[in-house]
């Protein structure tokens, strides 16, 4: 596993955190529902468990907007860094890669809230599945593109 690999990585989970957040605020505009409050309480409990003080009232609702996605890329860097020393520095079939990165991601994200007992997915309607399973199909998608193009194709060298 070379630098290269690991930073394709990151760059592939950053383009993937981009397009989950791209539908996730198209599907805010097209159904005019809110944005999600989960970043912010996942900041609030993290912030708890660390003892760490966000500050007054709106000091600490400021550093929860910041900081809530902040997290959210941080996840998707991570996976993406994961996903390079999966793939071993080759290129992917891309349905097996989206499925993988998407499921993997969706699995971080939702296992973290209902252990930070944030959400309970078992309570979860067909709507909010949904609104959960596309972005991160479009993580799935856009980061295991990302990887396949950083990758050149047998024979060609870097």
């Amino acid at each position: 596993m070379s630098r290269v690999d690991v930073a394709d990585g990151a760059i592939a989970g950053a383009v993937g955190s981009t397009a989950l957040n791209v539908v996730s605020y198209l599907d805010m505009a097209l159904r005019g529902r809110p944005e999600s409050d989960v970043p912010q309480e996942t900041v609030d409990r993290l912030a708890g468990i660390a003892h760490v003080d966000l500050g007054n009232r709106a000091r600490a609702a400021n550093r929860r907007s910041g900081l809530g996605p902040l997290i959210g890329y941080a996840l998707g860097v991570a996976a993406g860094v994961g996903f390079a020393f999966y793939a071993g520095g080759r290129r992917q079939p891309l349905p097996v890669a989206t499925g993988l990165l998407g499921a993997g991601v969706m699995t971080m994200t939702d296992g973290s809230i209902t252990v930070l007992g944030i959400s309970d997915p078992r309570t979860w309607r067909r709507s909010d599945w949904i609104s959960d399973i596309i972005p991160h199909l479009a993580y799935g998608l856009a980061a295991a593109a990302t990887w396949n193009r950083l990758r050149r194709p047998p024979g060609r060298g870097r």
